[in-house]
């Protein structure tokens, strides 16, 4: 480890800049010590000192030799990502970490194939060989040059007005410390609470063939807690979490208290839960959570590239009627603050809002720039990748319902037998057939129109389709929420998602319970 705060000025950016270079830098020096360029010595500082890395002359000339052997389109994707987290548990912290992570990916086009490598030394003849190796998927008949730079400057979608990665350590631990004497002190029933704190913040540099250069800092951050009560032989499990592109002024004390009272509240509210009933149910679901069943269940299903390959079970869908006329589902990358909001996406294309149902009729899909350019539509801002190892393929942003004119007590009134689902976990569908099975993490009945008794081991089953023909009613509290990940053709990435109230007129739950 190397004490900063012992090395010349010049000597120190040097260090920084191969520290990076290497993949590793280690900073012993405290986070709120001012440096000799004015301000706190964070990973954020190594990450902007050497933010030149690679330069426009660079880039030109990697564009070049990624053209080499012909192909049609040619891109260099550059990342410095930095990721810091805390964590408590038993009444104290017990990880933190800090973490540096940098490199480059080329993508090189030709018809409909598409040739990737990465090189995480920027060294730049490593740098060239990996745009060598990406050039390899053309034939090597003819080479073209890239156009000259236009520099995109795209609006910011992000809240960050005080970088988290420059914010003392200590002051993200009195989160946690805050949020566990809140639950822990709802009720002695609490028996194990958890907290984590975490921020990453990614600095790109997108430049192609084609004339884009864009720059972006993408910040990310995120309070989520978990508590665990226990009765006799009866246990249940509450979280509450806050997650989006927003900077360290966006947390506090009160909010951290607050997390950890909900936190503590629901999971003793769940504690005389009964086993859930089986069979087919109209079911409301509460605003925010539902969220996730539009993601996996819809969301995935109008994605480019099942469509383009037909293995969507939508594929066939665009201009027609496939929900009923209350549903309108959006996908926007420009959701202030949201948790999958992108002021560029992963190919330097602006975030766009883009309206997937409208009114009940399939109007769009989500397109990257391979995709579109095969089905002959345009871009929508959804070209993701996980980092530069990958290359980007078509995913969602942040996903939602629009809401509606309903008021969200008459929803439930409309019920004389049902389930209330407050909050939906994990699932597992098929995009090929939309078949899906959700579990639910907090759930109740609706006995006469009226929420009662909590519920538990509850399963949502059926397919995307179906219940997007059996939603009735739509309320007028739209809550849009974030702190997920989303898997797909093996890479990861943050995804926002929402909705207001809802009525599904007909759905099968799975339960214990005859």
């Amino acid at each position: 480890m190397v004490a900063l705060d012992k090395l010349k000025p010049v000597d120190r950016r040097d260090f920084l800049k191969r520290g990076i270079q290497s993949g590793m830098v280690l900073i012993s020096l405290p986070l709120w010590k001012n440096t000799p360029w004015g301000r706190p010595a964070t990973l954020l500082d190594a990450m902007e000192a050497s933010a030149a890395l690679v330069s426009k002359e660079d880039l030109r000339t990697l564009l070049e030799a990624a053209l080499s052997r012909g192909g049609d389109f040619a891109e260099v994707y550059c990342e410095h990502t930095v990721q810091n987290s805390l964590s408590l548990d038993e009444d104290k912290i017990s990880t933190a970490t800090s973490g540096l992570d940098a490199g480059a990916g080329f993508r090189v086009v030709k018809g409909e194939k598409t040739g990737y490598a990465f090189s995480d030394d920027l060294d730049p003849a490593r740098l060239k060989e990996a745009a060598l190796a990406a050039a390899m998927i053309a034939d090597g008949r003819t080479s073209a040059r890239p156009r000259a730079f236009k520099t995109l400057a795209p609006p910011s979608f992000y809240l960050v007005e005080t970088a988290p990665d420059g914010v003392a350590a200590k002051l993200k631990a009195d989160l946690l410390y805050k949020a566990n004497a809140a639950g822990r002190g709802f009720d002695n029933r609490i028996t194990q609470f958890r907290a984590g704190f975490s921020d990453t913040t990614k600095r790109i540099t997108i430049a192609n063939s084609e004339g884009l250069y864009v720059e972006d800092i993408q910040t990310l951050t995120s309070l989520g807690t978990t508590a665990l009560a226990l009765e006799g032989k009866l246990r249940a499990m509450g979280y509450e979490s806050k997650a989006g592109s927003f900077g360290f002024e966006h947390f506090d004390a009160r909010l951290a208290q607050e997390f950890g009272r909900k936190t503590a509240e629901m999971a003793v509210r769940n504690l005389p839960a009964e086993d859930a009933p089986a069979g087919e149910f109209p079911i409301v679901i509460a605003r925010g959570y539902g969220g996730i069943f539009f993601h996996e269940a819809i969301g995935h299903s109008l994605e480019a590239d099942g469509i383009r390959k037909k293995t969507s079970v939508f594929w066939d869908k665009l201009g027609k009627p496939i929900a009923t006329p209350v549903v309108t589902l959006l996908d926007d990358g420009t959701y202030k603050g949201g948790w999958g909001s992108v002021n560029v996406d992963d190919e330097g294309q602006p975030g766009r809002k883009t309206v997937l149902i409208d009114g009940g009729t399939c109007t769009a899909f989500l397109q990257d720039k391979l995709s579109a350019g095969l089905m002959k539509m345009q871009q929508t801002g959804n070209g993701r990748r996980q980092s530069f190892r990958f290359y980007p393929i078509p995913r969602m942003t942040n996903t939602y319902l629009l809401p509606g004119q309903s008021d969200p007590a008459d929803i439930v009134k409309s019920i004389d037998r049902g389930v209330y689902i407050s909050k939906i976990g994990g699932g597992n569908v098929n995009w090929t057939t939309g078949r899906f099975v959700f579990s639910v993490t907090e759930g109740s009945m609706i006995e006469g129109g009226r929420v009662t008794k909590p519920l538990k081991g509850l399963m949502l089953m059926g397919t995307g389709q179906d219940v997007l023909k059996n939603i009735s009613l739509v309320g007028n509290d739209l809550l849009v929420i974030g702190g997920g990940g989303c898997g797909k053709s093996g890479q990861g990435k943050p995804v926002g998602f929402g909705n207001p109230t809802l009525k599904v007129d007909r759905i099968t739950v799975g339960g214990q319970r005859a």
